[in-house]
């Protein structure tokens, strides 16, 4: 499943995938225990693909991140947990993506991240490339 169908719910724990859109929003389906919720328009969701990490030079989509934490982690689950200190976080993320802006990214967004990871991990939710470029580039 592409991160195009990951969604964060703002106020709602963990990460959903979308099921269906309806006429005033959506029905998504939790990744941590299954149960399905409806959607306004009017809350605040963000598509994971649409997500970028401030660096020095640019901003970084989420998915190079966690692409490069999966390089990291051989493919396995973090070395650290979301709610380890702060500083523990700073320094895991820091060996992930040196070049992180580190006055615009907070260790509230490192916990995120980590925690978004591992539970893409658990749900097999793995492959971060970008499928739209592959296959553009392959038609020319």
């Amino acid at each position: 499943m592409a991160l195009e169908k990951i969604l964060s719910i703002g106020g709602k724990p963990g990460l959903y995938k979308l099921l269906t859109q309806t006429r005033s929003g959506f029905v998504g389906e939790s990744l941590m225990d299954g149960k399905r919720i409806s959607v306004g328009l009017r809350s605040n969701v963000s598509v994971l693909s649409e997500i970028a990490i401030y660096t020095l030079e640019e901003e970084v989509p989420l998915r190079e991140v966690f692409q490069k934490i999966k390089e990291k982690e051989d493919g396995g689950k973090t070395s650290v947990h979301h709610k380890d200190e702060k500083i523990k976080l700073e320094e895991y993320f820091f060996e992930v993506l040196p070049t992180y802006d580190e006055d615009r990214v907070y260790a509230s967004d490192i916990k995120k991240i980590v925690q978004w990871y591992n539970l893409l991990h658990d749900n097999g939710i793995t492959d971060f490339t970008l499928e739209a470029e592959e296959t553009s580039t392959e038609e020319e």
